[in-house]
């Protein structure tokens, strides 16, 4: 299945079919200069198939987990970019969950001002949210996505079949963001995953999930108005993320229960719960609020929140960090 991405000169498809990455060839422009960046945790045969669609191919390996996703990698990228001899004819293809692609993204949209980038999300959170809408970035000092740009790719191609090898845990993570797509926008997508879990509805529940977020970034690519609706759960969420060990997902999934109303906090429990997220937080609160306030969506002291009290619904809310303290201590 083809699902275009109308952004003017900007637009591109993503490719959503079990198999395709046996087709990369195919679908990519690799006919070219390929500097293919994955990571220690993903299975090396993904990378290789890139590999061996191209004409001429580099595979660099970033250490899996967060702490890559630092300028200090990101310079490592591009001096190995540099080193393969890369003109602005060639192209960057990120095979990876969302720290490989953010980086890999950022440092396409840096090199020489910007080369084409590919990518192949290999994970379940990467496919339903950072692979779409051509945010890259890099973390700096503890806070999340600080330095970046917008480069929107030439193509991604999401294969469901690479989830196969994902651990539960990761697994979980992208749950968490396809829940958080219908608790915003999709009350039918809630009720399916209450009634049947995401494993039994997977494909569809990626499907449905891009499409929903392709359709705010067609709206608003910069992130000036509308966009700031993917941000439900973030605002805590990157807040917890700043000072705990749990992963993106994890907080994500966190972040969302205190921005909802009693009735359906628990039925947002119940869900998180059932796709084996946690719902418990020992986080000192005063630190989850200040590091929330540190986050590039914060302006003078507030920060636009997002809160849903009905399901396929939302509104916007300013908040301050004694707001956050206070959302954060009535759930944790």
């Amino acid at each position: 299945m083809i699902i275009p991405v109308s952004l003017g000169q900007d637009s591109y498809n993503i490719i959503l079919e079990r198999g395709s990455l046996a087709k990369v060839g195919e679908i990519f422009d690799l006919d070219r200069r390929v500097f293919i960046v994955t990571d220690t945790g993903v299975p090396f045969e993904y990378a290789d198939m890139v590999k061996a669609a191209s004409k001429e191919a580099c595979i660099y390996a970033i250490e899996a987990g967060e702490e890559s996703k630092s300028l200090g990698t990101f310079e490592t990228l591009c001096s190995k970019m540099l080193d393969f001899g890369l003109s602005r004819k060639d192209c960057v293809v990120a095979v990876g969950g969302g720290v490989v692609g953010d980086l890999a993204g950022f440092a396409a949209a840096c090199f020489m001002r910007g080369i084409d980038f590919y990518n192949v999300p290999t994970t379940l959170l990467a496919q339903v949210d950072s692979s779409v809408g051509g945010k890259t970035a890099v973390d700096l000092k503890g806070i999340k996505n600080i330095v970046g740009a917008f480069h929107q790719p030439k193509a991604v191609l999401i294969d469901p079949e690479v989830l196969e090898t994902l651990d539960e845990r990761q697994f979980s993570c992208g749950a968490a963001e396809i829940i958080k797509i219908a608790m915003t926008f999709d009350k039918g997508l809630f009720e399916l995953i209450e009634e049947k879990g995401i494993r039994s509805i997977l494909d569809d529940a990626i499907e449905k999930a891009v499409r929903i977020k392709l359709g705010v970034v067609t709206e608003d690519e910069k992130e000036t108005g509308l966009r700031k609706v993917l941000n439900f759960g973030h605002t805590l969420g990157h807040g917890i993320e700043s000072v705990t060990d749990f992963f993106h997902g994890e907080c994500v999934a966190l972040g969302m229960i205190p921005m909802c109303n009693q009735a359906l906090r628990d039925r947002l429990i119940a869900v998180l719960r059932k796709e084996n997220l946690t719902c418990k937080c020992f986080a000192d609160a005063q630190a989850v609020a200040e590091a929330a306030m540190h986050d590039k969506k914060a302006s003078a002291g507030i920060v636009t929140a997002v809160v849903v009290n009905e399901i396929g619904t939302f509104e916007f809310k300013q908040m301050n960090k004694e707001d956050l303290i206070e959302s954060y201590k009535e759930v944790f």
